[in-house]
């Protein structure tokens, strides 16, 4: 800490794996005493937890140490600039788990938790009336891999597994929040 207050760097690459959660720790001082750095966390293979843990402490990006040293400077670059970024794989896996989270804390907080657009709605009414994915797509006059796009980034959102739990997920709703 007392490095960083001297050095005043503009990003600290910290390596999350430190034992007793002091990676946490440190985040955590670090932005709160030095807002103006920016903090990148690696860590080999995170669990969802840790990510959210990390983001809530201050980080601002994050990349896995499997990287190439490409991605690692492209991180550390944009954090730099003032974008935060999660590597794909665990952006995925975070939405899920804010997903997951929400539904957990009641139906009501879906809608703000997972954003539908407004054609995803249509065919989750659609799906919940029983239609098929060839009858969607003539009812909406779209193609059919586009309801299976939409389909697919729907469970996506949901965290669903299949067409039926979207069907299941729509008649549990309240007629209030159905759309």
């Amino acid at each position: 800490m007392l490095l960083a207050q001297s050095l005043k760097p503009d990003v600290v690459l910290i390596d999350l794996g430190l034992r007793n959660k002091n990676g946490l720790r440190i985040v955590a001082a670090l932005t709160g005493q030095l807002p103006q750095v920016k903090v990148v966390g690696m860590d080999l293979i995170p669990s969802q937890l840790d990510v959210v843990e990390f983001v809530q402490a201050g980080a601002a990006g994050f990349i896995l140490k499997d990287a190439t040293i490409d991605d690692v400077l492209a991180t550390i670059r944009a954090v730099a600039r003032g974008i935060r970024i999660l590597p794909p794989l665990l952006a995925g896996s975070l939405f899920t788990h804010v997903v997951e989270h929400a539904l957990r804390k009641g139906k009501g907080e879906l809608p703000n938790a997972a954003r539908m657009t407004k054609r995803e709605r249509e065919i989750i009414a659609l799906i919940a009336d029983g239609l098929s994915n060839k009858e969607i797509a003539g009812r909406l006059n779209i193609e059919i891999y586009t309801v299976k796009s939409h389909v697919h980034n729907i469970l996506e959102k949901l965290a669903l597994h299949s067409r039926l739990q979207i069907s299941a997920y729509v008649h549990n709703q309240d007629p209030v929040t159905r759309t």
